[in-house]
């Protein structure tokens, strides 16, 4: 399993609002840099004042070689006072694929708490406001 594979399951199984920004942990621990400085600051913008972003066009090559650029679904957006995680899966193959979403606000607090340079799953167990087996098949609504 890679990150790619969760994105796929959490686009699937996410059912609340806000922005994510998702991190995959294959061992005991996430370093804290792997929250990107720009990635932090993006997430504090949308939570707070806002943060404006307009979505590039993306060209892509097919098989023939021939160029086109893939549909987008608009321009630009703007959100501000908007929830805004850091989701991370802790992941033990056939065995674990626990889920946390973590508000960046408490992400900071527990990074500048943190006396060693990573989570824990423990630690962001006591810092996450919502939890989730991905073991567990989603429940029909």
């Amino acid at each position: 399993m890679k990150e790619r594979d969760f994105q796929t399951q959490f686009s699937k199984r996410n059912i609340i609002h806000g922005v994510f920004e998702l991190k995959f942990c294959k061992g005991k621990s996430l370093p804290f840099n792997a929250l990107a400085e720009h990635q932090e600051k993006a997430l504090l913008a949308v939570s707070g004042d806002g943060l404006f972003h307009k979505i590039t066009d993306q060209p892509v090559f097919a098989n023939s070689g021939v160029r086109f650029t893939r549909p987008k679904p608009f321009d630009c957006f703007f959100l501000s006072q908007t929830m805004a995680y850091v989701v991370i899966m802790f992941w033990i193959p056939r065995k674990k694929k626990s889920v946390y979403y973590v508000k960046i606000e408490d992400w900071i607090r527990m990074r500048d708490k943190a006396t060693r340079k990573s989570a824990t799953e423990e630690m962001v167990f006591k810092s996450s406001t919502i939890y989730k087996n991905y073991l567990d098949k989603r429940p029909k609504t």
